[in-house]
């Protein structure tokens, strides 16, 4: 049995069905994102994980011991708020001491606890300083060792890093999953932010209108969704009208493709296929089975890649190349070929 088990949970708030039969299994010491744009339900999940809310109906159990009637003072949950919650009147170690404190653990216990959480987070000389003379990242790491100074079972956090600046965001968040596989802790994470999802996890879950859409491998959602919605809420997608002319075969601006896997749509039926844009390339690429002809209509430089969006056959086509000090971006309103292969396209289904 996993170590922890959600069973057909769902949520209502009066005639609003917010989360509809939801399962999951988590095995102990993953790292799962629920992923999803505001209002899809993920925040309810990991509320009623926490003890927060009450499922409409469904279980919650954890490590075997079935919590579904328990409060969250009984779960022995750590949670991580998306505002950092620190209490302003206590100083760092005092907060991060505070789950311990309730807990009733002797002193001597708690000092050594907040040190050894304050060194894990990098803060060791900080005890002494209250929230207000931290940065925000600071804050978010004091706010992470709060959460795991009681040793929770489980770690549940509520998009934690949208409160802060890019570059710190990604800092913290490579933090957070070292620390995350050192203490082995199972985790959830909620975010709408797909880069923190895919990046941080070893599962994903995609939600929408409170379901699971797909449950996978960042690299299995991103490469294979399951669904149109995860196709088109995960990454960037350019999307081509096709027609099916056999099991595994297609036929995408007149040009014959052979797809990556069988279609279980009628001969001759329309169908939309879909292709990221690290899979679309400029010029003829060897061995690509489609080139089309193309005109540059916009560039946009983002660092190491720079994305070019071309007219091709009548649509707008976003395609990603790397950047080469040697090899500047073609000039808008220039001809050009793209080329492109079937075994990249993506089926949507819905």
């Amino acid at each position: 049995m996993s170590f922890l088990n959600l069973s057909h949970l769902e949520k209502s708030f009066g005639a609003n069905r917010v989360v509809k039969d939801f399962n999951l299994a988590v095995e102990k010491g993953e790292f799962i994102s629920l992923l999803g744009p505001s209002g899809c339900g993920k925040t309810t999940v990991l509320r009623m994980v926490a003890g927060f809310e009450v499922p409409t109906s469904g279980g919650i159990v954890i490590d075997g011991q079935d919590v579904t009637g328990l409060k969250a003072n009984q779960r022995n949950i750590g949670m991580m708020f998306q505002a950092y919650a620190l209490f302003p009147n206590l100083t760092v170690a005092e907060n991060v001491a505070f789950g311990l404190k309730v807990k009733g653990v002797a002193k001597d216990r708690r000092d050594a606890r907040v040190a050894e959480m304050l060194r894990l987070i990098g803060l060791p000389e900080m005890g002494g300083r209250y929230p207000f003379q931290l940065s925000g990242g600071q804050q978010q790491r004091v706010a992470l060792a709060r959460a795991l100074a009681p040793s929770p079972r489980v770690l549940l956090l509520d998009e934690p890093l949208s409160a802060l600046d890019a570059k710190v965001r990604v800092s913290l968040r490579n933090e957070i999953r070292e620390i995350q596989r050192e203490l082995g802790i199972t985790t959830i994470f909620v975010t709408h932010d797909q880069e923190e999802a895919l990046s941080m996890s070893d599962r994903v879950v995609v939600m929408n209108g409170g379901i699971a859409e797909q449950v996978g491998a960042p690299f299995e959602v991103y490469n294979r969704p399951a669904t149109r919605f995860v196709a088109t809420f995960v990454g960037t997608l350019n999307i081509f009208d096709g027609k099916v002319t056999g099991p595994e075969t297609a036929e995408v601006a007149g040009v014959p493709v052979r797809l990556a896997e069988p279609v279980a749509v009628a001969q001759g039926a329309r169908l939309s296929l879909a292709l990221r844009p690290e899979a679309v390339h400029l010029g003829r690429k060897e061995g690509a089975e489609v080139v089309l002809p193309a005109v540059i209509q916009g560039v946009e430089f983002l660092g190491s890649i720079i994305r070019v969006r071309a007219e091709v056959a009548g649509s707008v086509v976003a395609l990603d190349t790397f950047n080469r000090s040697d090899a500047p971006p073609p000039a808008i309103g220039t001809q050009a070929e793209v080329s492109l292969s079937g075994r990249d396209l993506i089926v949507l289904q819905d």
